[in-house]
Parts: C-alpha cells; sequence; structure tokens
C-alpha cells in the first residue's frame, strides 16, 4: 500500500508523463522488420506473448498501443506510475513481479490469453539482472499453447536513463527501428530442463534482433 505522499507523486509522474510521451512518440519515424510473422499469428486465431527487454518500454509502449495487451507491472512505487502510464495507451495490467505476486500475475495473464488477448512480458524485469531473461513468457506459453513473439527496438539517436536497465529514450525527430522474430512455440507442460533451453533461445533470439534493428538503421547510432 502506497502512502499518501507515494499516491500524490504517482498522480504526478502519470499526468506528466502520458502528455510528454505522446509529444515525443509523434516525432519518431519508424522502420520495421518482421511484421508479417504477427500478422500471420492473428490471422491464424492466435494471441501473442511478447518478450522484450525492459529497456524499451518506453518505445514499445507506443507502437504496440491500444491493442488490448495486458502486461505485468510490479506492486510497489515504479509499477504504479507505469502501470497508469501505459493504461492510457490502451494497455491493461497484471500486478506482481518475481518477488512479490507473480504467481497471481501470471494465472490473471493465462485468464485474459483465454479470453482472446495478447500478453506482454518485459522479461528482464523489474529490477534485473539486464538482460537476462526470466521464465515467465515460457511458462505462460508452456500453459497456453500460444506462442512468444520477441522484438526489438534501437533509436538512432537517444538518451540513455541512469537505471539498472539503461532505459533508452529516443530524442525528437529520431529513426527508431524495430525487428520482430519469429514466434517461439514451448512444448505444453514444459519441464525445468526445457524451460531452462527455452529461456536460453529467448536471449539469444533477442540479440538477433537486436543486430536486425541496429542494421536497419545503419551505422548512425548516437546517444
Amino acid at each position: 500500500m502506497l502512502s499518501t505522499s507515494r499516491r500524490w507523486q504517482v498522480a504526478a509522474i502519470s499526468a506528466i508523463g502520458v502528455p510528454v510521451i505522446e509529444a515525443l512518440g509523434g516525432t519518431y519515424n519508424w522502420r520495421e522488420r518482421g511484421r508479417q510473422a504477427l500478422e500471420d499469428i492473428t490471422r491464424q486465431g492466435r494471441q501473442p506473448i511478447f518478450a522484450f527487454w525492459h529497456g524499451r518500454i518506453l518505445t514499445a509502449t507506443l507502437y504496440f498501443r491500444d491493442r488490448g495487451i495486458v502486461v505485468i507491472t510490479s506492486e510497489n512505487f515504479d509499477g504504479e506510475w507505469i502501470a497508469r502510464i501505459i493504461r492510457r495507451f490502451g494497455y491493461d495490467t497484471a500486478r506482481g513481479s518475481t518477488s512479490r505476486g507473480g504467481a497471481r500475475a501470471l494465472a490473471q495473464l493465462r485468464r485474459e490469453m483465454r479470453a482472446g488477448r495478447p500478453a506482454a512480458f518485459t522479461i528482464d524485469g523489474p529490477r534485473g539482472p539486464e538482460r537476462v531473461a526470466q521464465p515467465g513468457a515460457i511458462w505462460l506459453a508452456s500453459a497456453t499453447g500460444q506462442p512468444i513473439v520477441p522484438f526489438h527496438i534501437e533509436a538512432e539517436s537517444f538518451w540513455t536513463v541512469k537505471s539498472w536497465d539503461r532505459h533508452q529514450v529516443p530524442k525528437p525527430g529520431s529513426e527508431v527501428a524495430i525487428a520482430i522474430g519469429d514466434p517461439m512455440d514451448i512444448p505444453p507442460e514444459a519441464d525445468e530442463a526445457t524451460i531452462e533451453r527455452c529461456r536460453r533461445e529467448l536471449e539469444l533470439a533477442l540479440a538477433r534482433l537486436e543486430t536486425q534493428a541496429r542494421e536497419l538503421l545503419g551505422s548512425g547510432l548516437t546517444a
């Protein structure tokens, strides 16, 4: 439970954050790779489980907005203001994290996917280690039979936040590239060895997608 002062801070951050993100997003020029694979999944009547790194929340929020995607956000202060902001961009939330309320949040995501809604994970969140995949997305894919769709986003010109995830904020007018990977199907009732193998494969897939996103931008990345 947040204190009164913390609740005021959450309200202030969300009130300022939404129009700032909207304004920034309106200046970005997007380049895409792999969108066809995502459209194929949708045509098949399946729901994607998006998987990406925590340091790309801002750009992912803009690109995938207004699709009814359900995401896990932690139950702490940061999770509260993030939840408020992303709801304004057409997302819904399941509250929990790897350290608190995670099983409950995963159960909610399972119900939401059965109702026909896509899900998304910042797979190294909420507190890292940076770019080390946690198994939640793999467990959900195994439990629902729905595919994991990894993606990575890179900006040509950006600021880097001094946080554990080194969050990337594209500068106004920046070129921004998204590389969407092939879907990953996880066997039902996957055991620990299978989950660990899939976790490592997901990390490798995201590394390849980072390379692809950078190739879309050429060599002009500046921080």
